[in-house]
């Protein structure tokens, strides 16, 4: 069982569990923390909900880093894992984490819930700001009446702005929103 057959798994199962949610926004391959690291299936909506799929011919190796990032920056985070992995993951995960089988059934790959997500208790709020870019940032602001002094600032100073003056869920409506509204995912070059 491949990734790429767990993934496509996996877009089937969100993309059923969302067909009536026409405000979601369901992402592949979403980069977190500036790129560093890019969780494989993102569910945006009311909150930010990130998969992580771990087939049978991955290893483990880059899954603390990984925890690590989504840690900061997801509302829920759930692995989906080839059961191979099970023992493993369930003790280097946190709680809050869910975890799901993916098990073949003949041609098909189903996929078991195995423990339930929970909201994370701890996220980053300047780690969230950084799924903004610098355009969407500076309208948070100004919207917000926090701008003064901020226009011609680079994009790290409009996101410890918005990760200092914004509580964690106000900030969480502006990036999802924000996310939702995207248009061209490319970065263009004046975002950067």
């Amino acid at each position: 069982m491949r990734d790429l057959d767990i993934r496509r798994a996996l877009r089937t199962e969100t993309k059923h569990r969302h067909r009536n949610e026409p405000d979601t926004l369901i992402l592949e391959e979403l980069g977190l923390c500036l790129g560093i690291a890019r969780i494989d299936l993102a569910v945006v909506n009311g909150s930010l909900h990130g998969y992580e799929i771990k087939s049978e011919r991955d290893t483990l190796d880059r899954l603390p880093g990984q925890a690590d990032i989504y840690n900061q920056t997801l509302d829920y985070v759930t692995i989906v894992i080839a059961e191979s992995h099970a023992h493993k993951v369930r003790m280097q995960v946190p709680e809050w984490w869910g975890i799901w089988s993916a098990i073949q059934r003949g041609q098909d790959i189903e996929l078991t819930c195995t423990r339930g997500s929970t909201r994370n208790p701890r996220v980053n709020p300047f780690a969230l700001a950084q799924l903004l870019w610098r355009d969407e940032a500076l309208r948070a602001l100004i919207d917000r009446g926090l701008s003064d002094g901020m226009l011609s600032k680079p994009r790290i100073e409009l996101w410890s702005r918005l990760a200092s003056e914004l509580t964690v869920e106000d900030l969480g409506n502006v990036v999802r929103e924000s996310l939702k509204r995207r248009v061209d995912w490319l970065i263009p070059a004046s975002q950067a």
